[in-house]
């Protein structure tokens, strides 16, 4: 089992856990991150190897709908250079990176979304970060338990 967890927060609308699936060998840059939180644990808690729950959020029914590997350590963002991107960062210099990514690889779907409302009524889910009030960080720690917790639910 990996090291670390994480859960990584996407909008099916911009990026679905099919989108990661179909990509070439399952493996995607995680572009767009522009919280310097975010950034930071990116940048020092995620390594080759850790376990992804890939989050479905700001959607209809918001929850866990697949399980990824972090590919790649973080690296800087290309986008931020790009004046043609929406993640462009006229503040940012080539010399010195502002903001980083990680290539994430998809292992597989869960059988079921765990939806938030389930994780809500799962007590031992209870102090997940992702239920914490005021949390919107697209990149949280999951706690191995908390890890398990989601596979049992998902089915997997």
């Amino acid at each position: 089992m990996p090291q670390r967890f994480w859960l990584f927060k996407s909008e099916p609308s911009v990026f679905s856990f099919d989108d990661l699936l179909a990509a070439p060998k399952k493996t995607t840059p995680w572009e767009g991150v522009r919280n310097y939180q975010a950034r930071n644990t990116l940048r020092d808690g995620v390594k080759k190897g850790d376990g992804v729950l890939f989050y479905h959020s700001s959607c209809a029914v918001p929850g866990v709908a697949g399980l990824c590997t972090i590919a790649r350590e973080a690296y800087p963002d290309p986008h931020q250079f790009d004046p043609k991107s929406d993640y462009y960062d006229p503040k940012a210099d080539p010399a010195d990176p502002r903001w980083l990514l990680v290539d994430v690889k998809a292992d597989r779907k869960l059988r079921e979304v765990v939806t938030l409302e389930r994780i809500k009524a799962t007590p031992a889910l209870a102090k997940m970060d992702l239920l914490r009030r005021g949390n919107r960080l697209s990149i949280q720690p999951v706690t191995p338990a908390e890890w398990k917790a989601i596979l049992t639910l998902g089915g997997a």
